[in-house]
């Protein structure tokens, strides 16, 4: 997995269309191996962005768990902690 992609499933507050959304673009980027579409490309390239986008928000609104929401502060918290660990 892509570690750049994050989690956006139970989270207090939800997550946001723009993140959604950044990690369909994420995706995409990923499946089609460029970053920047050629103009050619480029109404494929979004058009599957707004798809994926749309899929993964129906994803989230109907996933169901019993554990609790997960704050994001103390998430973010956790990773800066991670990263200094691993880059000291």
């Amino acid at each position: 997995m892509c570690r750049n992609i994050k989690p956006l499933f139970n989270f207090d507050p939800p997550a946001t269309d723009e993140e959604i959304h950044d990690a369909a673009v994420q995706f995409v980027r990923k499946l089609s191996g460029t970053t920047k579409p050629s103009k050619r490309n480029q109404a494929a390239f979004e058009q599957a962005v707004i798809s994926i986008a749309a899929c993964a928000r129906k994803l989230l609104v109907t996933l169901e768990t019993s554990h609790p929401p997960r704050n994001r502060e103390e998430e973010a918290s956790k990773a800066r902690t991670r990263m200094a660990a691993r880059f000291a």
